[in-house]
């Protein structure tokens, strides 16, 4: 069975020891729901930027694990950084694309441009990292989580997760964007900077 967004976040959650997670679209929506940890920080307006500000983190940190919350639409926009985090080669980097072939997930739900083509996992081996996996439910993630982050990096991991239902529709065709949405990442970067000083 599929797992859901917020099964696989609670999955790394509860594997991450202290790493700095980096978040940006459904994923980050999902791990807002179960993790106010001081090392969280979300990749938002920044949409398809999360493997490069990962990489920066990760660069500047290299004793400290850095996880990359991803997702398929915001993957699509930036697959460069896909080559230059391999080039970089972080020591403890892990790149989790939370893939549910759509874009503005639980919100809109607009399907993904070539979401039944993508190889995501080939493309990540074809860009350099040292491994690559695609997992299809929450009991072969379990299982596997604790030797995909004992092993080489960087490492990317495609977790097949489930859609959620939209929410905006005829009914309520947006929803309000406040100030906050756009000054959180910075806000949460001074913050991660202050616990690692």
């Amino acid at each position: 069975m599929t797992m859901s967004a917020a099964e696989a976040c609670e999955i790394i959650q509860n594997s991450r020891g202290d790493a700095i997670v980096v978040s940006t679209m459904g994923a980050m929506n999902a791990l807002d729901k179960i993790s106010s940890d001081p090392l969280n920080v979300a990749c938002v307006p920044l949409m398809g930027g999360a493997a490069s500000l990962g990489l920066g983190l990760a660069l500047a940190q290299p004793g400290r694990p850095v996880f990359v919350l991803d997702g398929d639409a915001s993957l699509l926009m930036e697959l460069g950084g896909l080559v230059t985090v391999a080039q970089a080669a972080p020591g403890k980097y892990v790149h989790f694309l939370l893939n549910n072939s759509t874009q503005f997930s639980g919100l809109g739900n607009l399907d993904t441009p070539g979401a039944q083509t993508v190889d995501f996992v080939g493309l990540a081996r074809s860009a350099g990292y040292r491994a690559s996996h695609r997992i299809n439910s929450r009991d072969d993630f379990e299982s596997r989580i604790g030797s995909i982050l004992s092993g080489p990096s960087p490492v990317f991991v495609e977790l097949i997760v489930a859609k959620e239902a939209p929410t905006l529709g005829p009914a309520k065709p947006s929803v309000e964007m406040t100030d906050a949405r756009f000054t959180r990442m910075g806000d949460e970067l001074r913050r991660i900077r202050s616990c690692l000083v």
